[in-house]
């Protein structure tokens, strides 16, 4: 194997792979492309709005989550970032390394832990989120309005489906 090779290389090496096998290429080519869609878009992220916040993609949706949410039980941050409750206790280390998120006791039960913003994680979510927006539309520009819409509206039924399977 050689480097990289591009999405259209990629597919024709499939086809010429698979091409005996009775599958749906429609369902194949459909959740590849998610999938290379979200790395690659992670991977842009964390190399242009993110890169000088010391953040990672998945530090910056633990940040989204708790700062929509406010303070939250770590299991149900965890359950919303997409993500472990052991690679959350990483994640918020190194948070709290920067001081952007602390850690509480539950109230009534001193077995859970809450997850909250503090001061500094509010004013960098604050001034970072507009960037942010704006490589999301970089991301999008080359769909129209209508494009964006189907595209959103195709995604929230995929993960509709598989939240509630």
């Amino acid at each position: 194997m050689t480097g990289h090779h591009d999405l259209r290389s990629t597919e024709d090496a499939i086809t010429q792979r698979l091409g005996g096998l009775n599958i749906d290429f429609e369902a194949m080519w459909a959740v590849s492309n998610i999938y290379r869609a979200s790395a690659s878009i992670r991977n842009h992220f964390e190399r242009t709005v993110l890169r000088d916040t010391g953040l990672t993609w998945t530090g910056f949706v633990v940040m989204w989550v708790v700062w929509i949410w406010g303070e939250s039980e770590t299991r149900h941050v965890a359950a919303e970032a997409g993500i472990s409750k052991g690679t959350l206790t990483g994640v918020t280390k190194t948070l709290e390394s920067y001081r952007y998120v602390r850690r509480s006791p539950h109230p009534t039960d001193r077995r859970r832990v809450m997850l909250a913003l503090t001061p500094p994680g509010e004013r960098l979510m604050r001034t970072l989120f507009p960037d942010f927006n704006r490589e999301e539309a970089f991301v999008v520009k080359d769909l129209d309005g209508e494009q964006r819409r189907a595209l959103a509206a195709a995604l929230r039924t995929i993960v509709r489906h598989l939240e509630t399977s």
